[in-house]
């Protein structure tokens, strides 16, 4: 076969969740497969993450935004290369695509209401566009994939897709995210201190970090440790922003907020951290929960969407509307030794159910039956 795949943004620089998903999966398949022939249609970038092999060649299209780049120059790539099958990564597809289409369907999130309006032009822009398209190629695609099976659910239920058309497809973690020992001096490029607590937060409502950090500013006041908190993914004026909001901009001191993090160095700084806050609204699937918990790391969760799917019955879950619910679990592992040591063998043995090789062997399956 003839086997396309748009993975239009993983050259970037400042790699996202679903480019991660992308690379890692294309370079499950290069190890995999050696019988089938690929294509990897990519947006020239400076990070030239994947190198080409004998059967799978990395062809670069280039274009000025997105939307023409998805709509105008990916098809008449792909009509040139005549594959039998194209697989777009990313939420979206060509609305006239000139061979059968695979779609993967993160989620839906762009369907349902606004969680809050603190979130960047280039998010709205791409939540607008997502509303536009979707509904156009989703009766177009022969297959559709999304992460986990609370997603499968959801998809299947809000566009009343029938079962074969959509299935589930875990995602995995890299191999990178391990036990470290010696990590500090990685760690002291984004932190002052050894003993801290880890937050993904950004502006997208979704993340909940309004509420985060309020749990944080409560948890303060009882902790007689007062780990400080490093948050990567926010800029200082949003930040500023938010605890102004939150009327806790006295908790600033206890804060660190270096931007985005190289996923080179996350492993080292959730092998650092005592604790990894999880506490998202919503949530496809969740790859740093599985991160944190592959470097031995205690991961806090939001007990909505696929979370509990991920941390599974053993997980610590919590409700993410409810700042006391996140005290209350930071301070029984702060305080509790052999709960804090049941919870890091706990998820590293859970990750053993998930890896980028499932993944792609599933995949292969699926393009298989084209």
């Amino acid at each position: 076969m003839r086997i396309a795949i748009e993975a239009q943004r993983i050259f970037r620089t400042n790699k996202h969740g679903m480019d991660f998903v992308a690379l890692e999966s294309i370079r499950e398949l290069q190890k995999l497969d050696h019988e089938n022939e690929y294509y990897i249609f990519v947006s020239p970038g400076e990070d030239r993450c994947l190198e080409e092999t004998d059967n799978m060649r990395i062809v670069e299209v280039r274009c000025p935004s997105y939307p023409l780049w998805e709509q105008v120059a990916l098809p008449n790539a792909i009509a040139k290369v005549k594959p039998d099958l194209l697989h777009c990564t990313s939420n979206t597809a060509p609305i006239h695509c000139p061979v059968p289409l695979i779609l993967t369907l993160h989620d839906i999130i762009f369907l349902e209401p606004k969680q809050g309006g603190n979130t960047s032009w280039y998010q709205n822009m791409g939540w607008h566009y997502r509303r536009l398209v979707v509904p156009r190629i989703l009766p177009k695609c022969k297959r559709i994939i999304t992460v986990s099976h609370f997603e499968r659910d959801r998809i299947r239920e809000a566009l009343r897709l029938p079962k074969e058309r959509i299935i589930a497809i875990h995602n995995g973690y890299s191999q990178h995210f391990h036990p470290l020992s010696n990590v500090s001096a990685i760690t002291r490029k984004y932190i002052g201190s050894d003993d801290y607590l880890f937050f993904l937060g950004n502006t997208d409502p979704k993340k909940n970090t309004p509420r985060t950090l309020k749990a944080y500013s409560l948890y303060l006041k009882r902790s007689s440790k007062k780990r400080p908190l490093l948050v990567a993914d926010l800029k200082e004026d949003k930040l500023d922003t938010l605890l102004k909001e939150q009327h806790i901009e006295e908790i600033k001191p206890y804060l660190s907020y270096p931007g985005y993090i190289p996923n080179t160095d996350l492993a080292y700084l959730y092998n650092g951290a005592f604790a990894f806050l999880y506490t998202s609204l919503r949530e496809s699937f969740g790859i740093p929960m599985l991160e944190a918990m592959a470097c031995g790391t205690p991961v806090i969760a939001g007990n909505t969407s696929a979370m509990p799917e991920i941390a599974g019955d053993g997980g610590i879950l919590v409700d993410p509307l409810k700042e006391e619910e996140i005290v209350n679990a930071l301070l029984r592992l702060e305080e509790k030794a052999n709960y804090y040591d049941r919870q890091v063998a706990y998820g590293l043995e859970r990750v053993k159910e998930f890896s980028w090789e499932k993944t792609a062997k599933a995949l292969l399956q699926l393009y298989e039956t084209f």
